[in-house]
């Protein structure tokens, strides 16, 4: 029985399992993981800012995504390398809580840039005369930041509710510590945090996702009464950010429901890269999904490339 006077631990386990047998391996492929997020995010965001004609609102946008992808990224992998270096795979708490924090605000933010973006291509494409005085810097500043608060406050939220909760075990089923995984080994009664968690969920990814269907049903609509190169240009700047939003959606939802409903039914390995995958491929390749589809930023860094070998 659960003893509801149990405290917190102060170190949990998590499930590293099989991955400790080819420590040295996964540490390589973590070392090239992170430096080529780290070099990929880094060359794009400054391409951006010492170029001035690439800092245009879609081109600022995609520099916030890649700050957000090089955050998440500091958020996981650091502590893995670290972890697979151990004998015996440890956390502490309060640092179990904040890459709680850092995660789910993370996948928040993610998404929450990705519906910035596409009302950004709805009145680009939609109201293209009006482009200029709607998304004025002054009003892109302000969208990231809208972004970033609302993910920060949804998620806030949830883990400091996890936080008050008395804990009866502390071995984490991932590799890392997401506030799910906190919560499943409370001593006491969750419906609260599971009613502030769904809350949440149903806010970013369920409101944010329907926000950039309308935008996109608006932007065919009016691609279809428009002309074939116009049509073409609007596929051209859009095919990148649905690239991203597909794949990222794809990659939460397999997090959110797959992994939190029957966790220890699905194999080991399975679970493993279905928990890394929306960590790991989104910093990683939205950088090179806007780097090679959009000609501008394409054309920059290898400008900047080849300036540095000459």
């Amino acid at each position: 029985m659960k003893n509801s006077s149990y405290l917190s631990p102060s170190v949990m386990t998590l499930g590293f399992g099989e991955l400790t047998s080819m420590r040295y391996m996964y540490l390589t492929l973590v070392v090239w993981g992170y430096l080529s997020t780290v070099l990929s995010n880094v060359s794009v965001i400054i391409v951006i800012i010492l170029h001035k004609e690439l800092q245009e609102p879609m081109y600022i946008f995609i520099c916030a995504l890649c700050f957000n992808g090089l955050y998440g990224s500091l958020a996981f992998y650091p502590s893995l390398f670290i972890n697979l270096l151990q004998k015996v795979q440890t956390i502490s708490y309060s640092s179990c809580i904040l890459q709680v924090l850092a995660i789910h605000t993370y996948g928040g933010c993610e998404i929450t840039l990705l519906a910035v973006m596409a009302l950004d291509r709805y009145v680009c494409i939609c109201n293209p005369l009006r482009y200029n005085s709607i998304m004025s810097s002054a009003m892109v500043y302000k969208l990231i930041v809208a972004a970033w608060s609302y993910s920060f406050i949804l998620n806030t939220i949830p883990i400091m509710l996890t936080v008050r909760l008395p804990l009866c075990d502390s071995t984490i089923l991932k590799i890392y510590c997401d506030n799910w995984s906190v919560v499943r080994l409370s001593c006491i009664d969750t419906t609260l945090n599971n009613i502030f968690g769904m809350v949440a969920i149903i806010a970013l990814m369920v409101v944010m996702p329907s926000l950039i269907f309308i935008s996109y049903i608006a932007i065919l609509r009016a691609c279809v009464k428009s002309s074939k190169d116009f049509r073409a240009k609007a596929l051209k700047t859009c095919a990148p950010h649905l690239i991203t939003i597909t794949n990222f959606i794809i990659d939460v939802l397999f997090e959110l429901f797959l992994y939190r409903f029957t966790p220890t039914a699905i194999p080991y390995a399975l679970r493993v890269f279905m928990s890394l995958h929306f960590l790991v491929a989104p910093p990683l390749l939205n950088p090179l999904i806007y780097g090679f589809k959009l000609t501008e930023i394409r054309i920059k860094i290898i400008q900047q490339v080849k300036g540095h070998f000459r």
